[in-house]
């Protein structure tokens, strides 16, 4: 059950609700957001919800009966936006498409993605700067330097930021120069993270890990919502199965189930869904068909010459014959989907 309280409700008022809760049988904890107030209610006794709904201080109270309460659709029937300095950058209905480099690699790259981003009218670029490589010996990024360089420039073109955060001590060096802080798939079950990211106030993508189910997906999007941040987007990336024909399992099933289950708004990495570069566009495609908010892509001036995931990087050229392509089924789906 979750009660939502006003936001700077009074002390006598909250002690009134907690008694009521402990009188049901209930045990009850409180998620404090900048926006909203919450008390997550967990038991098991039958009440009539009225008893506490007609409270002083009480704004809302649902019922919800997944393990997962903040991040259900069940009490939140609006779709998560999000906005960032202001701006809808996110939202069901509008979608978005994320772009950028696997890695930041100097400023020659990096100006010229940006170029291509603002003629294509994107609003948010992509690029690592702390890599997570499964070899020790292969390029894992600029860091903290990298990721001021990328800031420079990307906000020469007004273009946001995504970049992927591995460990609670770079949250707050990343801090001013990060617009939107990904945890990438080996980090999704990072419980202590998950929970440090939720004291910030900027959005976070969480990936689905790459065996993980998507109740598993909800569950690690709950610890950041439950420690106060609710601007989440959930990313289907592919999963690991028994199939090596490509790098990942893109589940584009996930999409609907997720879209079903939650508020958040969900995109999809079809760059790493199928690790393939000519495939990533049929990909991109099937996944805005399976409904989708968006996507996250990656680019390079020259893919052959990327430090990291050559292999999946699409040129100039392809992302934009796919950036044209979007457009068009995109409108189709909203003729479809009326």
């Amino acid at each position: 059950m979750i009660i939502q309280v006003q936001k700077n409700i009074e002390q006598i008022l909250l002690e009134e609700i907690h008694n009521k809760i402990k009188q049901i049988g209930y045990k009850y904890s409180h998620v404090i957001t900048p926006s909203n107030h919450y008390i997550i209610c967990i038991g098991k006794a039958e009440f009539d919800i009225r008893i506490l709904g007609c409270l002083d201080g009480v704004i809302d109270i649902h019922r919800v009966s997944d393990s997962y309460k903040l991040v259900s659709k069940k009490w939140r029937v609006k779709p998560t936006e999000i906005k960032i300095d202001g701006q809808t950058m996110i939202k069901e209905g509008e979608f978005s498409v994320i772009a950028g480099p696997c890695s930041v690699e100097n400023e020659q790259q990096l100006e010229a993605i940006c170029q291509h981003l603002v003629q294509n009218n994107i609003k948010i670029i992509r690029g690592g700067v702390f890599k997570p490589r499964s070899s020790p010996y292969t390029f894992r990024g600029l860091g903290i330097e990298g990721l001021k360089m990328f800031s420079n420039i990307s906000k020469k073109y007004n273009l946001k930021i995504i970049t992927e955060v591995m460990e609670i001590s770079q949250i707050e060096q990343m801090y001013p120069y990060t617009d939107i802080f990904q945890v990438g798939t080996r980090n999704s079950q990072n419980f202590n993270l998950l929970e440090e990211l939720g004291k910030i106030e900027k959005p976070v993508l969480l990936k689905r890990a790459m065996s993980g189910t998507i109740d598993e997906l909800l569950h690690s999007a709950e610890y950041i919502f439950s420690s106060g941040n609710e601007n989440l987007i959930l990313c289907e990336r592919g999963i690991r199965t028994y199939e090596d024909a490509y790098r990942n399992t893109l589940d584009l099933n996930a999409v609907p189930i997720l879209k079903e289950k939650t508020h958040l708004p969900v995109i999809v990495d079809p760059s790493h869904g199928i690790g393939i570069r000519r495939f990533v566009e049929p990909m991109t495609l099937s996944a805005i068909m399976s409904g989708c908010d968006g996507v996250i892509i990656e680019i390079h001036p020259t893919p052959e010459e990327a430090l990291s995931d050559a292999q999946q990087t699409l040129n100039f050229a392809e992302s934009q014959s796919l950036f044209n392509k979007i457009k068009e089924v995109v409108k189709m789906r909203e003729k479809i989907y009326v």
